[in-house]
């Protein structure tokens, strides 16, 4: 038996202010996002917004639908759309930021396993990571790469 140790990095700032300029803005993008969200039934409303590489800014919110699991979590409606509208821009970063009846979350909230692996195939097309930041009232958390959340993951070199 062999032992195998996966260490990821993430930075957790205690404030907007501790972040450059241009992510403050990409996690205000993402929190106007979240107003409107289509959360009717979880009341748990979602927003992400994804700076390109000609700095457009891409914003998704969660849709749901009472036929779960028909809705689309906030992250791949705005990746979905940016790589839709602008195919051939790669994305740089993407913020996410969630809240429910009493406001944004304190803690920051992760994205779900579908939403990595698609923000993986994302990084993976573009030969370039894409820095993830995640909004909470208490701390933010970012990301060099979506690998730091899915440090073993499924892509396309196993299909072959």
């Amino acid at each position: 038996m062999n032992k195998r140790e996966i260490t990821s990095v993430l930075y957790e700032y205690n404030s907007l202010a501790e972040l450059e300029k241009v992510y403050q803005d990409l996690i205000e993008s993402a929190k106007e996002a979240s107003e409107n969200a289509y959360a009717p039934y979880s009341k748990f409303k979602v927003g992400a917004a994804v700076l390109l590489e000609n700095k457009e800014i891409v914003i998704g919110n969660n849709q749901e639908n009472a036929a779960y699991p028909s809705g689309l979590c906030a992250e791949r409606v705005a990746i979905f759309y940016a790589n839709a509208k602008y195919p051939d821009q790669k994305i740089k970063a993407i913020a996410i930021a969630a809240k429910n009846n009493d406001g944004f979350v304190s803690e920051p909230i992760s994205p779900c396993g579908s939403c990595l692996q698609v923000m993986l195939e994302s990084e993976k097309k573009s030969a370039t990571p894409i820095k993830v930041l995640l909004f909470g009232k208490k701390s933010i958390t970012m990301a060099d790469s979506v690998k730091q959340f899915l440090p073993i993951n499924f892509s396309g070199d196993m299909l072959l």
